[in-house]
């Protein structure tokens, strides 16, 4: 696997497509990262990191809006990839649905949302778009 964080990604994205309630993925600490800013933004119900022999794993409960089978995530992009880094400053950072979604970053004061990174006054590598 080349691309672990568009993969954890599309694991997301498929789950949702099928209606899953759960879905588990490989863990590792960015991807722990990009799990806790899912949850603290309200895109997922809660998550769990599964210890296993091999390698551990992330196990994500969807969230849905109640009485329909609506899920909280409509769309989810890899922005930059291992072959094109996209980079921006804190003057560029990306509004994402004119504010509604949220751009994930990594930064030097580590995985934050294009809201944290206003506030802290610093750009990085935009991860991926969520809303």
């Amino acid at each position: 696997m080349t691309d672990p964080i568009a993969d954890f990604l599309t694991r997301i994205r498929n789950a949702v497509a099928a209606g899953h309630k759960v879905v588990e993925i490989p863990a590792s600490k960015m991807k722990q990262e990009l799990t806790r800013i899912l949850h603290e933004k309200g895109y997922i119900l809660s998550y769990k990191i599964v210890e296993g022999k091999p390698f551990n794993t992330i196990k994500i409960a969807l969230k849905y809006h109640p009485g329909t089978k609506r899920n909280a995530i409509k769309h989810v992009e890899r922005v930059s990839s291992p072959g094109l880094r996209r980079y921006t400053g804190v003057d560029d950072l990306p509004r994402v649905l004119n504010g509604l979604g949220i751009a994930i970053l990594s930064s030097s004061k580590g995985i934050i949302t294009d809201k944290e990174a206003k506030e802290l006054n610093v750009g990085g590598e935009v991860i991926c778009y969520v809303y």
